[in-house]
């Protein structure tokens, strides 16, 4: 099985059971207000949000993260339902990654190169302690992009093609009558 079309099957697993309510709802106002300015990243933290996002979920045969307005969704989840120390511990989780991206000679994550994007991801993902701010940032973001992603319209309708009521409905469907059974 190829990565993609494990962590695409682990999302859709996801997303019916994660947060509906709270996807469909942070969804809504993303939709209702896409151009809105930021409501919890700051701008460079929205950029590194959108270059990790993608890294984590790529444009391929499918869209990727960003195509489908990810950084977006998560903007509105870390402002609207996180609580002040999780938005404050999540936002210095991703200052914590631009700090470690800046400390490789970068100017930033966002600028980096392919390679050094690959490997500053796979040093936060076998951090040598849990606990720091960017090790927990980093598992945050991933669930969070996986999540938005698999929640979103887009994915739903045209990668997982997904169909809530299956079949459809003919009023008009003419019925078949069982040979040898009883009627009445």
């Amino acid at each position: 099985m190829e990565r993609r079309d494990l962590v695409r099957a682990l999302g859709a697993a996801a997303a019916f059971t994660l947060m509906p309510r709270t996807a469909r709802a942070a969804w809504a106002r993303v939709a209702a207000a896409p151009d809105a300015p930021l409501r919890a990243l700051r701008a460079d933290q929205s950029a590194l949000v959108a270059a990790l996002a993608d890294a984590i979920i790529p444009r391929t045969d499918t869209p990727g993260a960003t195509d489908v307005g990810v950084p977006a969704f998560i903007d509105v989840i870390v402002a609207e339902y996180y609580g002040d120390d999780e938005r404050a511990g999540f936002l210095a989780g991703l200052d914590a990654i631009d700090s470690r991206a800046k400390a490789t000679g970068a100017a930033s994550f966002v600028d980096m190169t392919p390679e050094a994007r690959a490997a500053l991801m796979d040093s936060l993902d076998v951090p040598p302690d849990r606990r720091a701010p960017e090790a927990r940032g980093w598992a945050r973001l991933k669930e969070l992009t996986v999540h938005g992603y698999f929640t979103s319209e887009r994915v739903q309708k045209d990668v997982l093609k997904t169909v809530i009521m299956p079949g459809r409905f003919d009023g008009n469907a003419p019925m078949k009558r069982a040979t040898g059974a009883p009627h009445g």
